[in-house]
């Protein structure tokens, strides 16, 4: 899904715009979720999540751009715009799960997936009907494709399909290398489009200079998501293993402790949006803000220390709920403000394109917490949960000791 965001912004820049590309991709991933529902057995399986990782592609690159095209660059509201954007996606991730697990426990998971189905054909009609508020925000393509580069376009791709279709044929990568390979191909396809738009001769001068203080808070992010993604591996596993699920003489389910943390977001989105706003300039600088969310990221895995060491299910699940929460505020403080900062920075000509580079590095950390997942076990707790969490705080006061330079690069942008 992440690699799929430059096709995504891809076409958006040199093809449809913005606009059509987040409809698109809705309807794309609609589809996918028909798939599940109706397809029977592998073939489904198959079928839709292609669908659902393609358009989300589409969707998730270009959505965040749209809303960046609503704000002026220096506006200082756009942070506090994002950080109600980012309330949306978290009540879907809060809502979502709780409803298609109802439906496939008591109907069956066709069903669940028809609802996903259902529920993003109301999200695409509620945007056709508002979709005129926009204006003219990215309803054209900035950077049109020229006829006669559509050949090289069309081969390019053809070379692309052709090498995923060798590498699942002759099963060169298995499920356990996987996490390693996207890792691996992450960093190589960052490295070509950082080197793109730094060669670019429709990227000026002052946009390459924003684009080189972007580089260290691309770093920094996917630092920050090598933690924090592992709410669905290692803590997964702590969960059902190492947490008393009991709560006020009521068991929960072991699977809720995904649905935990959103509803921090849902809690603190509005508030932090307020004071995003009311502080206007006074408000700490993108870098800081990036800064404090890694510190505040690591500090929250070493918070398991003090349940390190024990055996059986000794976590009391109220106490992870406090440290969700900090990986809640920390997200505040770094993921909406991500989401911003990348299209205040984007060279014009890069506009979807760069939100697909700022969905590299959540991919880049996701598939970084896929390798660090595999190194965790309870007998190794205290070793596991330190070592990770000093180093990303390492990082963030990296970032906060680079905060001069990156502000000084990014001319003006707050």
């Amino acid at each position: 899904m992440y690699l799929s965001t430059v096709l995504g912004g891809w076409l958006a820049d040199r093809v449809l715009g913005m606009e059509r590309m987040v409809f698109y991709g809705g309807v794309v991933v609609m589809l996918g979720h028909l798939a599940l529902a109706v397809l029977p057995g592998l073939s489904g399986v198959a079928v839709g999540l292609v669908l659902v990782a393609l358009g989300s592609g589409a969707l998730k690159a270009n959505a965040s751009s749209l809303l960046g095209t609503l704000y002026a660059k220096g506006d200082p509201r756009a942070d506090g715009g994002f950080t109600l954007f980012y309330l949306g996606i978290n009540l879907g991730a809060f809502v979502g799960p709780i409803v298609t697990g109802l439906l496939q426990t008591s109907a069956g998971f066709h069903v669940g997936f028809g609802a996903a189905a259902v529920g993003m054909a109301l999200g695409l009609a509620q945007y056709v009907a508002f979709r005129r508020n926009l204006g003219a925000a990215g309803r054209s393509a900035p950077n049109p494709l020229p006829p006669s580069a559509v050949p090289k376009a069309v081969g390019i791709g053809v070379a692309i399909v052709a090498v995923i279709a060798v590498v699942a044929l002759t099963g060169s990568v298995t499920l356990a290398s996987l996490p390693r390979v996207i890792t691996g191909v992450l960093v190589l396809a960052s490295v070509a489009y950082f080197a793109t738009m730094f060669t670019s001769p429709k990227v000026t001068s002052s946009e390459r200079t924003k684009v080189r203080a972007y580089v260290p808070l691309f770093i920094a992010n996917a630092a920050f998501w090598s933690l924090f993604q592992q709410i669905f591996t290692v803590l997964a596993v702590y969960s059902d293993e190492r947490m008393d699920w009991n709560i006020f003489g009521w068991t929960a389910p072991s699977s809720w402790i995904g649905s935990l943390e959103p509803i921090w977001i849902i809690i603190l989105s509005p508030l932090f949006a307020a004071m995003w706003t009311r502080l206007d300039r006074r408000a700490p600088s993108t870098p800081r803000k990036f800064a404090y969310g890694v510190i505040g990221m690591g500090v929250a895995f070493l918070a398991f220390l003090v349940f390190a060491g024990g055996t059986g299910r000794s976590t009391p699940a109220l106490a992870v709920l406090l440290i969700l929460g900090l990986f809640a505020v920390s997200e505040l403080m770094l993921s909406p403000i991500g989401l911003s900062v990348t299209t205040k920075l984007a060279p014009e000509s890069f506009r979807a394109q760069m939100m697909a580079l700022y969905f590299f590095s959540v991919g880049l950390g996701t598939s970084m917490s896929g390798v660090l997942a595999q190194f965790y076990s309870v007998d190794a707790e205290f070793a596991y949960f330190g070592l990770n969490g000093l180093v990303v705080i390492v990082v963030g006061l990296v970032l906060l000791a680079l905060t001069p330079w990156i502000t000084r690069h990014m001319e003006g942008v707050h």
